[in-house]
């Protein structure tokens, strides 16, 4: 980034900062990689190589924003369905995008961390995920998420296997079962649920992505297309975000009298 464009982008984040909240935790269903291939007449692996480039810019532009975590759904259990050889060529691609950005995220203070059913992924994965984990673990400005053999069904029922066996137990009691107790028992336990979800590519479902966590996420849907999804649409989609009167069931006038005490 040139410096007249690195001055407007530090402008433009100061402005989002002044005109409002910035959100904790920011969740994103980066969608349209194989749109924006078959747009140009590519295979399906360019978009995926060039949504990789996305997601660099977008890891620096929240650290500079200052959000605290970002959690991006990059692989779903439903996307093993896939044609095989797009299925290994997500895989390489994962491999390689670790082997080539865990020493930038550890210079960006970004600590690296998955959610998903870790073990289904191949043994090369495993391994680069572990490694790059390790050296980002002490970092703090950022953390960056992957959702990687995750989806949110898959996520919910482990847990309940999980407290229904502690009941079984006789560890807990059935009525001991909390909305608080069941969040200690999710992937996502060590971090806020998502304040914002942003999703490109112009669908509107959340498929399968945190269904537990963004019971109050405000949502922000674009027509972008995920690889040319840049830093003003993210900014575009948290000063819409920040216009928003987060009531969490309440009214308004419960929001107002709260936020005077």
């Amino acid at each position: 980034m040139a410096k007249e464009e690195k001055d407007l982008d530090l402008k433009a984040q100061n402005s989002l900062k002044k005109s409002g909240d910035i959100p904790r935790h920011i969740a994103i269903i980066m969608d349209g990689n194989g749109r924006w291939a078959r747009k140009r007449g590519l295979p399906r692996a360019a978009g995926h190589k060039q949504g990789v480039e996305t997601v660099r810019d977008m890891v620096k532009a929240c650290v500079g924003l200052g959000v605290k975590y970002l959690t991006l759904y990059t692989f779903s259990t439903e996307n093993w369905k896939r044609p095989k050889d797009e299925v290994t060529t997500l895989m390489r691609l994962i491999v390689k995008s670790l082997q080539n950005e865990t020493n930038e995220l550890n210079a960006n203070n970004v600590r690296l961390s998955t959610i998903g059913n870790r073990d289904s992924l191949p043994e090369t994965v495993r391994r680069e995920l572990e490694q790059a984990i390790g050296i980002t673990s002490g970092n703090t400005a950022l953390t960056l998420n992957l959702a990687l053999s995750y989806s949110g069904r898959w996520e919910i029922l482990e847990a309940a296997k999980k407290i229904a066996l502690m009941v079984k137990d006789n560890n807990i009691q059935a009525e001991d079962v909390t909305e608080s107790l069941f969040s200690s028992f999710l992937t996502t336990r060590d971090m806020p649920d998502p304040d914002l979800l942003i999703r490109s590519g112009g669908e509107f479902r959340v498929s399968n992505f945190l269904l537990w966590q963004i019971a109050y996420s405000e949502f922000f849907v674009t027509d972008v297309l995920w690889p040319e999804f840049k830093r003003q649409h993210l900014y575009e989609a948290i000063k819409d975000y920040q216009k928003r009167e987060r009531r969490f069931g309440l009214v308004s006038e419960q929001i107002s009298r709260t936020s005077k005490v």
